[in-house]
């Protein structure tokens, strides 16, 4: 049995898109997730990039989706962590978790190229790239820390309202999200590292180009240094391992239209901004159920992971984006014994 979720990086384009506007992108993803709990899929999550047209700061939607729905685990993939305040960020996510009813799977990291050049300088943090890398990381561990409900706030003599004594925390105070913290890692490095920490891992459809095995197997390898560091760090829960993929389905004339030709269904090796090392790109899976189930069942990665993210392509709208998810749900998850 695997979690599926969706991944939607919540696109909107005036031209050559079904979803033109800001207003459009949000509402749709807030319909893709009801739609997506009726599947019986288990997490909507959501891309996070800012200065583009598509999802910013996540947690107005995760609480709209929220309302919505009763089941659904609401997911980021993930909150860049160079331009949080760690603070604010906590007080925002536990806040949306209360909403959520403990429902939020909060993926946070380092992030990815940008739109524009340090964007993070124009959110007040005057840093270089080569300085924020550590930078973030530091933020996500005062983050999980935060979490914890700690009391270290010195009270006011004379506060507005009546309080206990004692020193103060941030509220509202959601006890079990600091159990659904996930790391998106790119390297076994920071596998490791996040498993260290306490942190769920989150790996998506890109790792570092660390051997010349194929890409599902260096990130199977990433999962299972995840698990063995986890092991040894002794924490007190289970932790989750978590795999991104992009599987396009073909039964019909329009299926074939969009993805038959053009796209890339072998592994390919290429450099991300900012990085010295290479990156090894995962395949689409593109093809009729038959040689899908047998394409996925072959994946090392997959096998690893206890739950699966497929990428959905938010552009062409939510009834597209419905029948691909219920395709998978119908014709591939139960012969793979997803579900």
């Amino acid at each position: 049995m695997k979690n599926i979720g969706f991944l939607s990086f919540g696109f909107w384009q005036k031209n050559n898109s079904v979803v033109k506007t800001a207003q459009q992108s949000y509402e749709e993803s807030v319909q893709l997730a009801v739609e997506a709990e009726k599947l019986g899929i288990d997490g909507a999550w959501f891309r996070v990039h800012h200065f583009a047209d598509q999802i910013g700061t996540p947690y107005p939607l995760m609480a709209a989706i929220a309302a919505k729905t009763s089941k659904i685990e609401i997911g980021t993939g993930l909150v860049d962590m160079r331009y949080e305040n760690p603070f604010m960020m906590a007080e925002n996510v536990m806040s949306t978790d209360v909403l959520a009813q403990n429902r939020v799977q909060l993926g946070v990291g380092r992030g990815s190229p940008e739109q524009v050049k340090d964007g993070w300088q124009y959110f007040g943090y005057d840093y270089t790239e080569e300085e924020i890398k550590d930078i973030a990381r530091a933020r996500a561990l005062k983050f999980l820390d935060l979490l914890k409900g700690e009391r270290f706030a010195e009270p006011n003599a004379q506060p507005m309202f009546p309080q206990e004594p004692g020193l103060r925390r941030l509220e509202p105070f959601s006890p079990t999200l600091q159990h659904r913290i996930w790391w998106g890692a790119g390297s076994q490095a920071t596998a490791i590292w996040a498993a260290e920490h306490g942190m769920n891992l989150m790996s998506s459809t890109l790792v570092n180009y660390e051997s010349n095995e194929p890409f599902h197997v260096q990130q199977a390898k990433q999962l299972r240094a995840f698990k063995d560091a986890w092991k040894k760090a002794g924490h007190d829960f289970e932790p989750r391992t978590l795999v991104t993929r992009s599987i396009m389905p073909i039964v019909s004339d329009l299926d074939r239209q969009l993805f038959a030709e053009g796209t890339q269904t072998q592994d390919e090796v290429g450099y991300l901004a900012y990085h010295q090392n290479p990156t090894i790109f995962g395949k689409m899976f593109v093809g009729e159920p038959d040689q899908l189930i047998k394409e996925l069942g072959e994946d090392e990665a997959i096998q690893e992971a206890d739950t699966i993210l497929i990428t959905v392509p938010s552009t062409l709208g939510v009834d597209y984006n419905v029948h691909l998810l219920k395709t998978i749900m119908t014709d591939i998850a139960p012969a793979l014994g997803w579900k």
